[in-house]
């Protein structure tokens, strides 16, 4: 079994384990034909569609009691286009195998998630990103997509061909068809820089304008229960290379951040009074280092800790405030948070659902380890967040509902109606899109 979550009996189960589905049959077509023909059977027995990548969603975005079609031979690039730049992939391509491959070609996404397990149609359907000053999440980088409707009919949508389907289906939840192809713009492959430090909070707080200005890419970690972060910036670089050494590399990202992590998790959750002490600990774990390298390699790391995570999105000139609040929270609280909150950044937008729609905005991620409870810190979390006009993402825990995005984006009634248009049926519902889009 691969990194796609799965379990016996037909019971299909998410990466984080919290949640989990029983579709009555499982299809993984071959071809678009394949997976049209699947759509129309579906249709046919009276039964809901829904695609799934490798379930690294945490809500219940992908889960069905109908037809859940597996994208895992639909994988490949179709074609590079050296003169508009732009690479075609089949949906179920993982991210870590578009990476490799577009490497290979000389080429590179200019910007992705620390993450890259997930399928590309997944991880741009749910609105995946990474963190920029200029260059936005996965979706912002699409340059044409192919999908299939409630119909069973393939429709091609660019800026210039059907561009209104494009504005809305580069983060389209599921909810307007099926993806197939996915065309990105890429450009040369070039060289990133990461310099990551140990940095006070009340600095990185009172600096957080500059450290985001004067860096192309900036993200830190904060480790509740501590005035300590770990920071770290991404800019592109002349070279030469020079990438983490084979054993920093293993000790840093697989001993200290797998490893360690994970035993640290454990002894928080079976006592929770040593979480706050153990955080000072794991907050000077991770030494000052800098090493140059291609873009994925910089970007993403390996996440073997498993965890259920929330985020949400903020305008960024309300980031400082927010994270003062939650700090205030959680030191109040006698909540044991054993697992740092991270902060990122993207520029605004033109996606109809994107957290980062018409809006700069600041990305607040809060996780706890699989396994522990996990409600009482969302929930507290939650409540400040939306104060904020926090927008979550759609793949990570919320408990939110289609009035509020009819508040939170100014556009959601230009989504609803174009489902209304492509799949008033409702083939594509399930009761997740039921409580964030409406009936």
């Amino acid at each position: 079994m691969s990194s796609t979550a799965s379990g016996k009996n037909g019971t299909w189960r998410n990466w984080g384990g919290n949640v989990c589905a029983r579709p009555a049959r499982q299809v993984a077509p071959a071809s678009v034909e394949e997976l049209a023909a699947a759509i129309r059977r579906a249709r046919e027995d009276g039964l809901k569609v829904k695609p799934v990548g490798t379930g690294h969603s945490f809500t219940s975005i992908a889960a069905t009691d109908g037809v859940l079609i597996r994208p895992h031979l639909l994988t490949g690039i179709r074609s590079v286009d050296r003169e508009s730049m732009t690479v075609t992939v089949e949906a179920g391509t993982p991210l870590k195998r578009l990476n490799a491959a577009l490497a290979r070609e000389g080429l590179s996404l200019a910007n992705m998630g620390d993450i890259m397990e997930q399928t590309v149609s997944g991880a741009v359907s749910t609105g995946t990103h990474g963190t920029g000053r200029e260059s936005g999440s996965i979706a912002a980088q699409i340059r044409g997509l192919e999908l299939v409707t409630a119909d069973g009919s393939v429709l091609t949508c660019s800026a210039k061909e059907n561009p209104e389907v494009f504005a809305a289906a580069r983060i389209g939840l599921g909810a307007l068809g099926v993806v197939t192809a996915i065309t990105f713009a890429v450009e040369p492959l070039f060289l990133l820089t990461a310099r990551e430090e140990p940095m006070p909070l009340d600095r990185v707080l009172a600096e957080f304008d500059q450290l985001w200005a004067e860096n192309e890419h900036f993200e830190f970690y904060w480790f509740p229960h501590t005035g300590s972060t770990n920071t770290k910036r991404n800019n592109r670089s002349a070279g030469p290379e020079r990438p983490v050494g084979r054993l920093a590399g293993w000790f840093e990202d697989e001993f200290l951040s797998n490893g360690v992590f994970q035993a640290i998790q454990w002894a928080g959750r079976t006592a929770p009074a040593s979480v706050p002490a153990i955080a000072r600990i794991s907050s000077k774990a991770l030494s000052a280092r800098t090493y140059t390298d291609i873009p994925y390699k910089v970007f993403t790391s390996p996440r073997r800790v498993r965890f259920v995570e929330m985020e949400y999105a903020v305008p960024r000139a309300a980031l400082v405030e927010t994270l003062r609040e939650l700090r205030t929270m959680v030191d109040r609280s006698g909540l044991r948070v054993s697992f740092p909150v991270e902060v990122r950044t993207a520029p605004a937008d033109d996606i109809t659902l994107s957290t980062a729609s018409g809006r700069d905005s600041a990305y607040i991620a809060v996780h706890m380890f699989r396994g522990t409870p996990y409600q009482g810190y969302f929930t507290a979390a939650e409540r400040i967040l939306t104060a904020h006009e926090g927008r979550p993402h759609w793949g990570k825990v919320h408990t939110r509902d289609a009035e509020y995005f009819a508040s939170a984006y100014p556009r959601f009634g230009e989504f609803t109606a174009l489902r209304d248009r492509l799949d008033p049926d409702r083939l594509f519902q399930n009761d997740y899109l039921r409580r964030v889009l409406g009936a």
